[in-house]
């Protein structure tokens, strides 16, 4: 049976076999689909530490928190975070002078940099996440050193801070302070060529050393000008040195001087440059360059009152009369159009005449000329011609003075009441002082403006003395010019008379945008006994507050109040008025732009119960 077995299989194998499609070697397996890691949410906890500015400071500088809305992650992504952090938790504590300080993160009550993180399970809930610092101790500045200045009164200054936290923001105020005072007492290459910190744990103090280079102290040398087309170079040049040449080096008296040349009206755009190096003369170079306006200007304006109507006005502007900047200007504006009454509709039309550099450029002239018609339903009705000619001259960088005859000639009254005739001559001597950094937004230093007119009044026969002054003064709470507090004071008496005896145009109103806001122009006075008319005093006095406070780069909020009082007419005095606001602005390389809304605390009889007021600049 086997011999058969095999006798049949051996031919079935010599048979040829048929041909088959090769087979192909196996591949590696194909790995199994994997799912997208999972967004998990979490929630984080940052405990108070009991200091706002460390609150801040961790809350500024915690990925958890920064990025927990916007980039959500998965858990490892949570963990990653979480370790992270406690580096920059680690800085905001030492930033804010905590040295001894510790800070710790916990996921889901776990330290994220434990080898054995349990995953808490993925329900739905939020994986809670808390941040806690411990602040410890506070370091505090123990000696402020500034080799290369000292015995100089702008290092002494630095011992200021001795005794200071141990601040990150103090160490560079430090360094800031130290290069500004220097730029300001002449050194205009003054430098802090290294800067040293030194924390000393076992005394809890940090030593701060600035390696200073005050470098040479210097004069300003007189100006080269260029970019003048129609205005005489020679008369720029001698406008500018008088503000600068040979006086010491100042930033603040660099930005008055292009303040000044920028003032004049005629040049679209103004540089003040200054020189890499001192001249032979040990000096440093100016240099002036300027783009001209044109010359001539025609505008036209226009404003809509629900209660007064239409205002429409118009302009006329030469601003380089004889070549030396002098700014010829008439105007003509008509009120109280389409009103209800026809007959209370006035206008105002006149030339000014400005020269800006008089007997060697040593004074400047204003001079003025108007015919007026006004009716205001809050003060007073007049017709007059009236004019100003004034002396300017600037006795120092803050200081201007002016003096020059003044005149009124016309009729005034009551408002809808009779006109009397009146002719008014007077002698005006002003003083105008000005420490503050910036002419539309001042963050520091203070205005005062005092104005004495020695006058009489040719109708009545009276001699009398009208006082005005005016104070401003500003407080940068913030050291960052973002916190700003604002406080004004107005004064104003009339000595020798009576309200009464003199013209209406002299006598004391307050409220409106540059007064008491939320009470109409004019309309804070005392008031006939008989016929409740308005009639002015003989003396005002007038505060008001003001908090600014930047949003952002270019968007800021104010709130105020303001209060005054005219008093001394036979009437009796008025009562003090108080009106209260909130505004907003906008930043621009002009000005703040001001757009504000007050509020009357005592509404008065025939006044409206708010006040809305736009314009360029801060009230004051």
């Amino acid at each position: 049976m086997r011999i058969l077995a095999l006798a049949i299989l051996l031919p079935l194998l010599a048979l040829p076999a048929r041909a088959q499609a090769p087979t192909a070697p196996p591949g590696p397996p194909t790995p199994p689909a994997q799912a997208e890691p999972a967004i998990r949410l979490y929630e984080v906890t940052v405990v108070p530490t009991g200091d706002g500015a460390l609150d801040a400071a961790i809350a500024a500088a915690t990925r958890l928190v920064l990025l927990q809305e916007r980039a959500p992650t998965d858990l490892p992504g949570i963990l990653a975070r979480a370790r992270g952090d406690l580096e920059r938790l680690r800085a905001a504590l030492d930033s804010e002078g905590y040295f001894a300080g510790a800070a710790e993160v916990r996921v889901a009550g776990q330290d994220p940099a434990a080898v054995r993180f349990v995953p808490p399970p993925d329900d739905g809930t939020p994986i809670p996440v808390t941040i806690r610092a411990t602040p410890g101790p506070r370091y505090r500045i123990t000696r402020v050193a500034a080799p290369g200045a000292e015995g100089r009164p702008e290092a002494a200054a630095l011992q200021d801070l001795v005794g200071e936290p141990a601040r990150g923001a103090n160490v560079v105020s430090a360094q800031q302070q130290l290069i500004e005072r220097l730029l300001a007492s002449g050194h205009p290459f003054a430098a802090v060529s290294a800067r040293d910190v030194l924390v000393d744990h076992d005394r809890q103090a940090m030593e701060i050393t600035l390696d200073t280079a005050p470098g040479p102290f210097a004069t300003f040398a007189n100006s080269t000008v260029s970019g003048t087309q129609r205005v005489d170079p020679g008369f720029l040049r001698r406008f500018t040195d008088r503000r600068l040449a040979d006086r010491p080096y100042d930033p603040a008296r660099l930005s008055r001087a292009r303040a000044d040349v920028t003032a004049l009206g005629v040049f679209d755009s103004v540089r003040l440059d200054t020189g890499e190096a001192l001249d032979p003369d040990g000096r440093l170079p100016v240099q002036l360059t300027v783009t001209e306006r044109l010359r001539r200007a025609i505008g036209v304006n226009a404003a809509y009152e629900t209660r007064f109507g239409a205002t429409l006005g118009g302009f006329f502007e030469h601003r380089n009369l004889f070549g030396q900047a002098e700014r010829l200007r008439i105007e003509a504006a008509a009120t109280r159009l389409g009103a209800r009454e026809a007959n209370r509709f006035g206008y105002r039309i006149g030339p000014t005449l400005r020269v800006p550099a008089l007997f060697g450029g040593a004074y400047g002239f204003a001079g003025s000329l108007f015919l007026l018609r006004e009716r205001q339903d809050q003060s007073f009705d007049r017709d007059a011609v009236t004019g100003s000619f004034l002396l300017e001259r600037r006795l120092n960088d803050r200081l201007v003075i002016s003096t020059g005859p003044v005149f009124e000639v016309g009729r005034s009254g009551p408002a809808r009441g009779e006109l009397v005739a009146n002719q008014v001559l007077g002698w005006q001597v002003q003083a105008r002082w000005d420490s503050t950094d910036s002419l539309l937004n001042p963050r520091r230093g203070f205005r005062v403006t005092g104005t004495a007119t020695p006058s009489y009044t040719f109708r009545e026969g009276n001699p009398y003395l009208l006082l005005r002054a005016t104070a401003s003064t500003y407080f940068d709470v913030s050291g960052d010019g973002r916190s700003i507090v604002a406080v004004r004071g107005g004064y104003g008496n009339l000595l020798g008379v009576q309200a009464q005896d003199v013209p209406f145009s002299q006598r004391f109103f307050a409220g409106g945008g540059g007064s008491v806001r939320g009470y109409d122009f004019q309309s804070i006075s005392p008031r006939d006994p008989r016929t409740r008319a308005k009639v002015g005093g003989s003396s005002l006095a007038e505060a008001s507050a003001e908090w600014r406070q930047r949003i952002g780069a270019n968007w800021g909020a104010v709130g105020f109040v303001d209060a005054g009082r005219v008093g001394g007419a036979a009437g009796g005095d008025a009562a003090w008025r108080l009106g209260v606001g909130v505004g907003v602005r906008y930043y621009t390389a002009l000005g703040p732009f001001r757009a504000d809304v007050a509020l009357p605390l005592v509404r008065q009889q025939g006044s409206q119960g708010y006040g809305l007021y736009l314009g360029l600049g801060h009230a004051f």
